[in-house]
């Protein structure tokens, strides 16, 4: 898809790039002060990457970083994590697709390729201080919100484990004294249907209050070949926060953000790649195995376009998904004159649950669906102190967390005579002590110093699928059950160097750690013994990085561009192996594969080409290879050159992207702004064995939109993926009785969609 073209592509993004900074170099006036689209893009964020008592301004932070405010976002249009996925370098933020909401986030070529709850991510993903203990039902839609901070690279010290990738921290917009209104309608052209409203101001004179509610009717954009339906995908969705903030006296404010949801929708919408017949001799006959396309024709449905160009499905069991969440997050603070710093704990609350039927075969037949069903619930403490002696500020802290997860699931094969359903359970506790000391060396140089103490336990349960000792409400037996322990200390050192007020560079080594684990869904077979394989506790993986980096403003302000290099070392690579099984379908094994290398860089560029129009880019590269072979990555059975040679999975060498925005004053009528935006991404592989691989992408999207003079209300016209792109959240390999040569089980997003939004605030 589009390699013939990438030459080109490179070089008008050279192009482009050359022009803007010839016209910026010949602009008008050094003293800049935008308004409209065009100035909220360019304000700088405050961010909270370094978790001091007040935000700082993203420029200032030695951090790898893409930040937007609630306004930006908004601008952005967008309405989840996945929604900014093509907008950062060498970072993708997507959804599975196997079990709906559950995200696969990668950053830097750190990604996992799972849907089982019991495995840790690479990238943590934090709400208002809490972090999110399983992946599952973290695609949610956003609204109301004060800003998201993507933070690349290991942030073990202050972040703590399943970091080594990334951060992505989700901050709700907070309640203030002002009283203020705001309420989103917007529909899309397949019916997808959005209303939101948030409300608030001040209850009493030391009580704020925020109320915030969505709903979201997407009515489905897919065809159906097997049912004849012609939007399927179709989900509900709807949540309320209720937020609260208290001034307990003069030195401590109390924050409450409170949160319930609902999803209900279609099963998974996947397709079966399979496009090829398959005969093996057995004896003197012959045995054979049809494609994906011909069991279609079987079934009466001819001309089954299955292509990777292609959005129609064939699956028979359409499925569902319900997920239900609740969560509380209480936020005290309190300043002191120790140190003229503040004390700030993070109690937090959450519990999720989820139960789903999906078509895995992806074929009008019954040859493996899966019905599943996850229970977590969590409970977690962050106490830390922010303040500054002379010199030195410092951040510290104690850590506590605690989650119990079950996790159970059905398979249905061979036209459901097999019906298997197994599964596991498992109790979790961590916690951490961390401190971080950035000490002004003089006026232009700050050192670095920190580490992080991390401890934790998980007692785990596990019931082989193929043994079948369960149901879906519960387990007779277990075959496995065991209990482990790791313990970590993730050190930091650092240089910055304020060269002037619009330049910085810094430096840093740094280390951090993925969580040891289970795997919940033990179904693979043995062959030496045709029994499941014996469960095993993976080891954590560790990571070494060291990062270069430079945050420049040039020309007063109206160019802005950051960029890093970094090379990171990791041990005992924590990977789960997706498998075709004939028998199970799919094995997935969990284990320690590899050590390897990861390097790269990336560059981001805002350009204000003139008071009313707005020049964005940005490119990310990385490079990965195996050092260090572990175990058996394509399942031949030998470890050897052919593994070592393999591409690490979701690493894909080159990310990049334009857009530019314009404002036009309509005088006393308002503002027209129009927004175009094109991102690219190389294919990357999927599974360990590089069978299943994720498309090359060009992702353009666009918006034209009107706000009042007043600013009291907005009509946007907005295009996603106008190009259509096809885009997989996955691509699983399925055993050739499940579709031939290049069976597989390849959930889709959607492609093209053109919508109008409004927005009007009081």
């Amino acid at each position: 898809m589009g390699s013939p073209s990438k030459p080109k592509q490179h070089s008008a993004l050279l192009s482009a790039c050359s022009v803007a900074t010839l016209w910026l170099a010949s602009g008008v006036s050094p003293s800049f002060a935008a308004e409209g689209a065009v100035g909220t893009l360019m304000e700088e964020v405050q961010v909270t990457a370094r978790k001091r008592a007040d935000a700082e301004l993203l420029q200032d932070v030695p951090v790898a970083a893409t930040a937007y405010s609630g306004d930006q976002l908004e601008a952005l249009q967008t309405r989840d994590l996945q929604s900014l996925s093509f907008k950062m370098p060498n970072v993708q933020l997507e959804d599975v697709g196997t079990v709906k909401n559950t995200a696969n986030f990668t950053v830097r070529g750190l990604g996992v390729n799972s849907s089982i709850p019991s495995i840790d991510p690479t990238v943590g993903v934090f709400v208002d201080g809490m972090y999110l203990g399983v992946n599952a039902g973290v695609v949610t839609d956003l609204f109301d919100l004060e800003g998201i901070e993507v933070l690349r690279g290991p942030q073990g010290l202050l972040f703590g484990r399943n970091v080594t990738g990334g951060a992505v921290v989700v901050k709700t917009a907070r309640p203030s004294e002002e009283f203020s209104s705001r309420f989103k309608f917007s529909t899309t052209d397949n019916l997808d249907m959005v209303a939101a409203g948030s409300i608030n101001g001040a209850i009493s004179d030391t009580v704020n209050g925020r109320l915030t509610v969505y709903y979201n009717d997407d009515r489905g954009w897919f065809e159906n070949v097997a049912t004849g339906n012609d939007n399927a995908g179709a989900s509900d969705s709807w949540f309320v926060r209720p937020s609260f903030s208290i001034q307990l006296n003069e030195t401590s404010e109390l924050i409450v953000r409170m949160e319930h949801g609902r999803m209900d929708s279609d099963g998974v919408v996947a397709q079966n790649r399979g496009n090829e017949a398959y005969v093996i001799p057995v004896g003197d006959t012959y045995i054979g195995y049809p494609s994906a396309t011909q069991i279609a024709e079987a079934m009466g449905i001819l001309d089954w376009d299955n292509s990777e160009d292609s959005f129609e499905v064939a699956q028979d069991e359409e499925g569902y998904q319900k997920d239900e969440w609740s969560q509380i997050i209480t936020e005290f603070n309190k300043d002191i004159e120790f140190g003229d710093g503040t004390i700030t704990n993070i109690l937090a609350w959450r519990e999720y649950e989820a139960r789903g039927l999906g078509d895995i075969d992806s074929l009008p037949i019954v040859g493996f669906h899966a019905d599943s069903a996850v229970e977590q619930s969590q409970l977690s403490n962050e106490l830390r102190y922010a303040g500054r002696f002379g010199r030195t500020a410092l951040t510290t802290g104690a850590y506590w967390f605690s989650q119990d997860v079950s996790y159970l699931e059905n398979r249905l094969l061979a036209g459901g005579l097999i019906d298997w359903t197994g599964g596991g359970e498992q109790d979790h506790s961590t916690y951490g002590v961390f401190a971080q000391a950035d000490i002004d060396l003089n006026e232009a140089w700050v050192l670095t110093l920190g580490g992080r103490y991390s401890s934790e336990e998980k007692d785990a349960k596990i019931a082989s699928i193929p043994l079948n000792l369960c149901t879906l409400d519960g387990c007779a037996a277990y075959d496995f059950e065991d209990s482990e322990s790791w313990n970590a200390f993730t050190p930091k050192a650092g240089l910055q160097w304020t060269v002037s007020d619009d330049l910085q560079l810094y430096t840093f080594w740094t280390k951090g750690f993925r969580s040891g684990g289970y795997n919940f869904r033990n179904a693979g077979i043995d062959p030496a013994t045709s029994m499941p394989y014996t469960p095993q506790a993976t080891d954590q993986e560790e990571q070494s990085s060291f990062e270069v980096g430079a945050k420049v403003d040039w020309l007063d302000g109206r160019l802005r561009t950051n960029m890093a290099v970094f090379h990171n070392s990791i041990d005992d690579m924590q990977r789960e192996e997706n498998l075709p099984d004939a028998v199970t379908g799919v094995a997935q094994i969990i284990r320690n594969t590899a050590d390897a290398t990861i390097r790269g860089a990336e560059l981001e560029a805002m350009a204000a080409l003139s008071e009313n129009l707005l020049f964005t880019f940005n490119v990310g590269y990385v490079d990965g290879d195996y050092d260090k072979l572990l175990g058996d990555l394509n399942g031949d059975g030998v470890v050897d050159s052919v593994d070592l040679g393999l591409e690490i999975p979701r690493l894909a060498p080159w990310t990049y992207g334009i857009g530019l925005v314009h404002d036009l004053s309509l005088g006393s009528y308002g503002t027209l702004t129009s927004r175009v935006n094109f991102n690219h991404r190389d294919e990357a592989p999927y599974t360990d064995d590089n069978e299943g691989m994720l498309s090359e992408v060009e992702m353009l999207d666009f918006s034209i939109g009107f706000t009042s003079d007043s600013g009291q209300y907005t009509v946007s016209l907005f295009g996603k993926n106008m190009l259509d792109e096809v885009t997989e959240g996955n691509d699983t390999q399925l055993p050739v009785n499940l579709g031939g040569i290049g069976a597989s089980f390849t959930p889709l997003n959607k492609g093209r969609i053109m919508g109008v939004e409004v927005i009007y605030e009081l």
